[in-house]
């Protein structure tokens, strides 16, 4: 699989792309907007209409000038004066209105599609295998979740509403110029075009930097994630004051990284007034001149002044929205990244009905495998097992033997190398995902507990179970003792990562919610390993409940606890070296016996 195998490390460290295909990953988020073409095409016409209305006050001002002041004595009729000032005011109300409706629209498009993007992110990284996350941190994936997604709003819900106004107000103004005084319009625009060339180069620096900038933001959230995970191990080993002096470094380098950024991006906006600044007082000055000699009246003078302030106003706006377009473009490109990683394990083109007897049987068929970051070495090797419907079989042996990789094959959080997973005949390659593994239930060594209510963490095994079903999942588990004792009884919020509880609670909450799920075949990995004697008592007999009817593998490493198990398999560097009953293998001497001596005869 080296297609797949590639992908998370092109996500961590994706390369610097030409300008053009930079701004062309904001392509990727037509589909996003293409749901809402009314409301875009509502918020176009209200720009067209605020740039329009905002163009005709300097027209307004012109027959003003010319027509109220500059009539003959300096006098006007009054009520053609008040007249002009009706207008003036009653252009600057509707422009008021429209401006506002837009605000509004624009800001409801950017909204609605960034929860729609973060949606489609994150399902689609829901989605990815484990070895997805092998170099890939889950901290760098928050990081673009909120703080890329973030950018994208303010482009969509305001930078580009603000940029294309100031568009029209640019080519606008610069049209009106040329209507007012094509003369001095001419020498504007020739002196603008020798100005484009530095302003085109500095912007592609800022582009630059705008993506090395999120990515160091995305360095310090991945870190910060890690040790905020990890907090008992950090104050057990009294490493606070060296993982903050961490995290500061690399807020410093996100810092620096900024600072060049924004150096960069203030001399280019610098740059950009100055230059049209100058041109336009320049020619203003040829202007005044053009007045002096009685070709220009004043009223064009002044109509041309104005056009030019709206010119060099949408000018330095475009410069700044220019900026976060680079920047939005960067953190779409890296949202894209994910949103279009294909999954390791790929649902089959016509997934097979999965047949359903009331017991699942299982066949490993030669089964190899090798971790797809340590392609050289196996951790499975000609694998071939049969278990029974209704079977109970141990896996043992030392660590790194291979059980837990066989749990994984046959979840398909990975995929084989070699060989076939069979389950009731049907190659697990060819079922949907959601059908293999709505038909397993998994206890995890180290069991995971949501920020929810004790009630709402077992009925994750199966959402649409009711209360009484919950509770009796929890009898079975030994649990509802100790969640009775709690504050609230069953709906009690447990803390982030169960922190309110103990290690042997949390693992009877997870048998528990295998309990629920009812699922035909139940995989308990060392699902007793944090429970004292009598809880594991407790334990023990809802799992022999739950394992009733259904077929079970187990991983072991306290041999104490399969022995009544219909069959142990025993694995050693990835390989099957003894099958057979507990009595059996120790009558044989080998790798079973000797484990055995160490654990059960004391």
């Amino acid at each position: 699989m080296p297609q797949t195998a590639q992908t998370a490390p092109t996500l961590a460290a994706a390369p610097d792309v030409a300008p053009a295909r930079q701004v062309s990953s904001l392509r990727g988020l037509l589909p996003f907007l293409r749901p809402y073409r009314a409301r875009i095409a509502l918020a176009f016409v209200l720009l067209c209409l605020g740039s329009a209305t905002l163009l005709l006050v300097p027209l307004a001002f012109r027959d003003l000038i010319d027509f109220g002041f500059g009539s003959a004595g300096g006098q006007a009729p009054a009520g053609a004066l008040d007249g002009h000032f009706l207008l003036l005011f009653a252009l600057a109300a509707f422009w008021g209105v429209v401006v506002a409706a837009r605000y509004y629209t624009v800001s409801w498009i950017g909204e609605r599609v960034t929860a729609d993007l973060r949606s489609a992110v994150y399902a689609r990284v829901l989605k990815q295998s484990p070895q997805f996350f092998e170099t890939l941190q889950t901290g760098e994936v928050l990081s673009r979740l909120t703080g890329d997604t973030t950018l994208i709003q303010t482009v969509v819900g305001s930078s580009v509403s603000m940029g294309l106004r100031s568009l029209f107000q640019f080519v606008g103004g610069m049209v009106m110029l040329a209507i007012t005084s094509f003369s001095l319009f001419a020498l504007n625009f020739g002196l603008m075009a020798l100005l484009a060339l530095p302003i085109v180069l500095i912007g592609r620096r800022v582009r630059r930097l705008s993506r090395e900038s999120q990515d160091r933001i995305a360095d310090a959230s991945a870190l910060a994630g890690e040790i905020l995970n990890a907090m008992p191990t950090v104050q057990a080993f009294t490493q606070e004051a060296r993982e903050a002096g961490r995290f500061a470094e690399r807020c410093e380098t996100g810092f620096a990284t900024a600072i060049r950024r924004t150096r960069v991006r203030a001399a280019l906006t610098a740059m950009i007034i100055a230059a049209v600044m100058g041109t336009i007082i320049f020619v203003l000055w040829v202007g005044a001149q053009q007045v002096r000699a009685g070709s220009l009246s004043g009223g064009e003078l002044a109509a041309f002044v104005l056009y030019a302030a709206l010119v060099a106003g949408g000018a330095g706006t475009l410069a700044e929205v220019w900026g976060d377009v680079m920047r939005a473009a960067g953190a779409t490109g890296r949202l894209l990244e994910l949103l279009h990683a294909e999954p390791a394990i790929r649902e089959p083109a016509l997934a097979q009905p999965a047949r359903r007897p009331p017991q699942m049987t299982i066949r490993f068929d030669h089964v190899g495998f090798a971790y797809p970051a340590r392609q050289q070495t196996r951790a499975l090797d000609d694998i071939s097992l049969e278990i029974a419907a209704g079977e109970r079989v141990a896996l043992v042996g030392p660590s790194g033997a291979g059980k837990t990789s066989l749990f994984q094959l046959l979840l398909r959080y990975y995929e084989i190398s070699a060989g076939a997973i069979l389950i009731d005949g049907q190659d697990i390659r060819s079922l949907a995902l959601g059908a293999l593994r709505g038909d397993i239930a998994l206890v995890p060594q180290d069991p995971v507990i949501f920020s929810a209510s004790a009630l709402e963490n077992i009925r994750y095994g199966r959402p649409d179970a009711d209360d009484d079903a919950v509770r009796a999942a929890a009898r079975a588990a030994g649990a509802d003792d100790f969640i009775a004792r709690l504050p609230e009884g069953y709906d009690t919020f447990l803390g982030e990562r169960g922190t309110r509880l103990s290690g042997g609670q949390r693992q009877r909450i997870a048998i528990a919610r295998a309990i629920l799920k009812n699922a035909r075949l139940l995989l308990l990995d060392e699902a007793t390993s944090a429970l004292d004697a009598e809880s594991e008592i407790l334990v023990q007999r809802g799992l022999d409940v739950a394992m009733q009817g259904r077929t079970t593998l187990i991983i072991a490493h306290r041999l104490a606890t399969v022995q009544r198990v219909d069959r142990i398999v025993v694995l050693d560097g990835g390989r099957i070296v003894e099958v057979g009953t507990p009595a059996d293998l120790r009558r044989q001497g080998g790798l079973y016996a000797r484990l055995a001596a160490l654990q059960l005869d004391h």
